[in-house]
C-alpha cells in the first residue's frame, strides 16, 4: 500500500485588497490580469481584491472538483461545469469561483459555487455571491467544508447540500488534501 502524502502546511498567498475603486477601473485592472494563471480579481461595491494562489490551493482545488465531478456522473446527474469562470453583475460584483456548476443546464450564474481558502478570505466573500444569486456556496478551509444556501437574500449555514444531499462532504474535504490525484480518488471511492 501506498503512503499518502497530504497537504498540511498553509503556504504563503498573497493578497491585495483596495476600496474606493471603481468598476471601469476594476474592469481594465481586470484585463490586466487575464493571463496570469493562478491570479483571481474580485469586486463588490468599489472593493477590489487580488488573490495570488499557491500550488496547494490548485491541488486542492483540482482534486474537490475531480471528486465532485467523478460522484456527480456515477449517479447520472446532469451537469455543466464553468470552473473558474468570472461571474458579474454589472457596477456591483465580479467573483471567481474555484469551481463552479450549472445543475440540468447551463444558466447565466451557477448553482453551485466552490471556494478553497487557505490563508484568508472565506465567508466575508459570501456577499459577492449573494449579489449574483448564487444558490449555492461551499468553502473548504483546514480540511472541513462548509455549505451555504441563498434563502431570499441571506445564506444559511446548512448540513447538507441541497443539490447533491448525499454526498459525503466530510470524506471529500479529506481527499482534497491528498496530493496524488490518483490517490484521492481511491480513498474517495473506497468510502
Amino acid at each position: 500500500m501506498v503512503a499518502m502524502t497530504q497537504l498540511l502546511d498553509k503556504p504563503a498567498e498573497q493578497r491585495f485588497i483596495q476600496t474606493g475603486v471603481s468598476w471601469e477601473n476594476f474592469k481594465a485592472i481586470q484585463r490586466g490580469f487575464a493571463d496570469l494563471p493562478g491570479v483571481h480579481v474580485f469586486y463588490f461595491e468599489g472593493e477590489l481584491e487580488i488573490l495570488s494562489t499557491s500550488p496547494e490551493h490548485e491541488i486542492v482545488k483540482g482534486n474537490i472538483g475531480y471528486l465532485v465531478e467523478d460522484y456527480m456522473l456515477n449517479l447520472g446527474v446532469e451537469f455543466v461545469a464553468t470552473g473558474s469562470f468570472s461571474h458579474e453583475k454589472e457596477g456591483l460584483a465580479s467573483v471567481q469561483s474555484d469551481e463552479s456548476y450549472c445543475f440540468g443546464e447551463r444558466k447565466p450564474v451557477p448553482d453551485l459555487a466552490i471556494e478553497v481558502v487557505i490563508t484568508s478570505g472565506g465567508l466575508n466573500k459570501l456577499k459577492r455571491y449573494s449579489a449574483l444569486g448564487v444558490k449555492e456556496v461551499w468553502f473548504w478551509e483546514d480540511g472541513v467544508i462548509s455549505m451555504h444556501y441563498l434563502n431570499g437574500d441571506e445564506y444559511k449555514e446548512v448540513q447538507h447540500s441541497h443539490f447533491l444531499p448525499n454526498l459525503d462532504t466530510k470524506q471529500l474535504a479529506q481527499c482534497a488534501i491528498i496530493e496524488s490525484r490518483s490517490q484521492a480518488v481511491r480513498a474517495f471511492r473506497i468510502h
